[in-house]
């Protein structure tokens, strides 16, 4: 079900941005009211790379009225293959230029605000206190953890995306909903520190196309937010493998300890060292790899079940025991972990994971990959 608008409409809008903007004005959903929503919304986007160009030129294109762009990075060479906002002509120059230049020649009513500074724990309440709402295009995983930390303490909605290699991820996180809708944040999916030893987009590589389709809907649930329209994808995540064309979709749910008055007592999840492993699986033991395909594509354990995080939190129940759960150095492996021991099943964490057994076993780390 759609929520409520996020923002009031603004006035009439000038005959010129009508014009420009008569193919919104004629769309079910959001029409000329929606328009003017649109038009008096403010929206921060983190980041001006690959995800962060599309959602600027969308949401420019689409007669945001304002839009803070918080980049403190310049135009490198390597850019150019995915980041569609800048040109061979903006190498070296900060990225926020491009932002800039590009919305106002797409939609002049449109005011770009360019923040070229780092966000962080430090400043990043401060940074987004007047916006509306987040879209979150950063490619840090620290960067990641300071803005959801900062939308939750003011309640505004996260449109957030992440993309590595050719699989990406998109959801919506928002501490405090209108009623009836679920309350679901970043440390749902990801528990603070858990995703900080996935390989960087250096290291990973990224499928360019692939950050327009998810700049796209990055910018379509922030409309969606903004007018209320459609259905956000608040409690869902939206999975997409490009090399298989494959969108799927799963739900995320606030864990207990999100939600509960008092924390529950610690779930006690055992752990064996990577030497141990083989007299586990010989006892019948499962190993279950809760790492991202584009982490998983770099090497595997042999024999391993490859479940991502989201998945095995959606469903920990779907899994019989007993499991070894593998992630890339323990963080992730015992959130799943705990989700399955609630559930009934037997489940113990790699200490170290897939690190550790890389480390042990003298493997070459991409050997099964």
């Amino acid at each position: 079900m759609p929520l409520p608008p996020l923002v009031d409409p603004a006035p009439p809008l000038p005959a010129e941005e009508q014009e420009r903007t008569l193919r919104h004005a004629v769309l079910p959903g959001l029409g000329e009211v929606g328009q003017r929503r649109l038009a008096a919304a403010h929206v921060a986007v983190i980041g001006a790379g690959g995800l962060g160009s599309p959602v600027i030129l969308a949401l420019a294109a689409a007669g945001v009225g304002t839009l803070t762009v918080i980049d403190d990075d310049v135009v490198e060479l390597s850019n150019l293959q995915r980041q569609v906002l800048h040109r061979a002509d903006d190498l070296g120059r900060p990225k926020t230029a491009s932002a800039e230049r590009v919305a106002r020649g797409l939609s002049p009513t449109t005011r770009v605000r360019s923040r070229r500074e780092r966000l962080t724990d430090g400043n990043a309440a401060e940074l987004l206190r007047d916006v509306d709402l987040v879209v979150d295009g950063s490619d840090s995983f620290l960067t990641r953890e300071a803005v959801a930390a900062a939308t939750e303490s003011l309640g505004i909605p996260l449109v957030w995306g992440a993309l590595q290699g050719a699989a990406a991820q998109v959801t919506v996180f928002w501490s405090n909903p209108p009623r009836g809708a679920s309350r679901v944040v970043l440390n749902d999916l990801y528990p603070t520190g858990s995703a900080h030893d996935a390989p960087s987009c250096a290291e990973a590589g990224v499928l360019g196309p692939l950050c327009l389709q998810v700049g796209g809907l990055l910018a379509t649930e922030a409309v969606k937010l903004i007018v209320g329209a459609g259905e956000p994808l608040l409690g869902r995540i939206l999975v997409i493998d490009a090399w298989g064309a494959v969108m799927s979709e799963v739900p995320l749910a606030a864990s207990r300890a999100a939600v509960a008055p008092v924390s529950p007592p610690a779930v006690d999840v055992p752990e064996i060292a990577a030497a141990g492993l083989r007299s586990a699986r010989e006892g019948g033991a499962a190993l279950l790899d809760v790492r991202e395909p584009w982490e998983t594509a770099r090497g595997v354990i042999p024999g391993s079940i490859l479940r991502p995080l989201a998945e095995v939190l959606a469903a920990p129940a779907a899994f019989t025991g007993p499991v070894v759960v593998v992630c890339q150095a323990g963080g992730r492996a015992r959130r799943a972990a705990e989700a399955l021991r609630a559930a009934g099943v037997e489940a113990t964490v790699l200490s170290g994971g897939y690190t550790a057994w890389v480390a042990a076993t003298g493997t070459p780390a991409e050997a099964h990959a």
